[in-house]
């Protein structure tokens, strides 16, 4: 409850709450600002109403352009898939057309050393290692497809490359986006990806 309250005190109807109460920056305000008028505004109110965002940042995707991804926390994901079509409809009309993805703000906890395990009893969870982390980040990039198979080719120079394949019924709402999941993706995790539609059997 006080955490709460100071939160509102801090910033009256905001729709960001960042880690060790930081300060959002300009960018991440504007995309709060742009959902609290979507809650204010649209038939997303009742679902925005409880929903936060926990960071943003613009990725550079080539030609000049960017794209926006939306951190959101993991607890509220679900909930936010359930309207992120309508949403990253919306307002991707109130930044002029640029792509957006909301992916959900996970934590990599590091290889458990000798010294560390003495001092830390818990076991690190599966969820928290850095392949996990990553496969949740690519299955978030793709919503509203699924990812369907996936295939690491090793190229002469050892450097890897990811082939995932996608949900074919989901074709037309994300093929347009495939070059914006694969620069974002790289962004994140410094892996390459490509991305198929294999046509059904």
């Amino acid at each position: 409850q006080r955490f709460w309250s100071r939160f509102k005190m801090f910033s009256v109807g905001a729709k960001i709450i960042k880690a060790n109460n930081e300060r959002p920056d300009e960018f991440e305000s504007s995309i709060s600002q742009a959902i609290l008028e979507l809650e204010n505004s649209s038939d997303l109110k009742t679902h925005l109403r409880e929903l936060y965002i926990t960071a943003a940042k613009e990725v550079d995707i080539g030609g000049g352009k960017k794209a926006v991804v939306v951190f959101v926390p993991v607890p509220q994901l679900r909930q936010f898939q359930k309207i992120q079509v309508r949403l990253v409809r919306e307002l991707e009309k109130k930044f002029s057309g640029k792509h957006i993805v909301v992916i959900a703000q996970r934590r990599i906890l590091p290889k458990p050393t000798r010294k560390s395990r003495t001092k830390n009893r818990q076991k690190r969870p599966n969820s928290r290692t850095l392949t996990a982390v990553h496969d949740c980040i690519l299955e978030d990039l793709v919503y509203p497809a699924e990812i369907v198979g996936k295939r690491i080719r090793v190229k002469l120079d050892c450097s890897r490359l990811i082939k995932v394949h996608l949900d074919k019924s989901q074709q037309t709402n994300v093929e347009h986006k495939t070059d914006t999941f694969a620069a974002i993706y790289k962004n994140l995790t410094g892996k390459d990806v490509t991305f198929e539609f294999p046509g059904g059997i």
